[in-house]
């Protein structure tokens, strides 16, 4: 039997983060590949709709990157960005998901390397914490 592996997604802001792993694929550099990318406009615009689904549909975990506070394409989406997944996080961990499943960075288009490792740092934080208790029931199940 193998190994377990994390479902990870990730959103991705289009005009960092998704460009900074484009550039690790370029640079071939060596990432997990259970990670699953969404390419956003804005880490500002992702509705915590969208992480909750991806957990109820299996994923164990989930990334979110933007761009760097003050260097937003959007000028402020970052900091609504930053704002919104803080209350998410403490919302989740009082609903009894491990804080550990969602993850938050800034990485710029052209730190590769930073996107690589923190691909490595998420994938690694999320199995430390094992498979999800899938316990956010569809609505077919309700």
């Amino acid at each position: 039997m193998s190994e377990w592996e994390p479902k990870i997604v990730a959103f991705l802001c289009n005009w960092s983060s998704y460009a900074g792993a484009d550039f690790a694929g370029l640079k071939r550099l060596k990432y997990p590949a259970n990670i699953r990318v969404v390419k956003v406009p804005c880490a500002g615009r992702i509705n915590p709709k969208f992480i909750l689904s991806a957990l109820r549909h299996g994923a164990d975990g989930v990334w979110i990157s933007g761009c760097h506070p003050g260097e937003c394409h959007f000028v402020e989406g970052n900091y609504y960005a930053r704002r919104k997944f803080a209350l998410l996080k403490s919302f989740l961990e009082h609903t009894g998901i491990e804080p550990g499943r969602i993850h938050f960075s800034w990485i710029l288009a052209t730190e590769a390397n930073k996107f690589a490792q923190m691909a490595q740092e998420v994938v690694d934080g999320v199995k430390a914490l094992g498979p999800a208790r899938h316990f956010i029931k569809k609505q077919a199940e309700v």
